[in-house]
């Protein structure tokens, strides 16, 4: 049948998304706000498809008004200790993912913020907050799901869709609305 694979997939998505609202660590994702709040400038990276999902909070995070960089972009500053870094890693022990955040927590003595699926990682044990998203990883298998939703794609699209969540949640935090966001989206495209 044409589209059983789809309609498979969206079940999936379904139950993931179900998951995180049930598993949620809403003191954790508290203490994330108050750091996003908090801080000077906030740093997010990701590696591969990661790290698209990144840059998408950045944009959103920047629309509500943030200052707001991402990590290895060329117009990106030097961060500091005043700064937060969100890094977004499945496994958590990405090897750039990991390197730049120690570099930023240790030499720097920047906030860290983990966003994996993996709590016991060397990401999450280096980390200030930890937000758990749970998600099949590339490296974990399930005959079935890797027939609908390969590698990371479950981690990655929960991600999303919690970051999203999250500017809803910073939105009201800051009393914004959908025309304040506009008002600062990019025109030169």
């Amino acid at each position: 049948m044409t589209g059983e694979q789809i309609v498979k997939f969206l079940d999936a998505m379904e139950n993931q998304i179900r998951s995180l609202k049930e598993n949620l660590n809403i003191d954790e994702i508290e203490r994330m706000i108050e750091s996003i709040q908090s801080a000077r400038s906030i740093f997010v990276m990701g590696a591969g498809r990661s790290g698209f999902v990144a840059k998408s909070f950045a944009m959103r995070l920047m629309h509500c008004g943030y200052n707001v960089y991402v990590v290895g972009e060329t117009v990106t500053p030097r961060i500091g200790k005043d700064d937060l870094l969100i890094a977004i890693s499945g496994s958590g022990e990405t090897t750039s993912v990991v390197n730049i955040s120690r570099k930023a927590k240790e030499m720097i003595g920047s906030k860290l913020v983990a966003i994996t699926s993996n709590n016991s990682s060397s990401l999450a044990k280096m980390a200030d907050i930890v937000v758990t998203i749970k998600g099949k990883i590339k490296t974990e298998k399930d005959e079935e799901l890797s027939k609908i939703a390969p590698l990371g794609t479950m981690f990655e699209l929960t991600v999303m869709i919690f970051l999203d969540a999250l500017i809803a949640e910073l939105m009201s935090v800051r009393n914004l609305t959908e025309k304040d966001l506009e008002d600062r989206h990019a025109v030169l495209e």
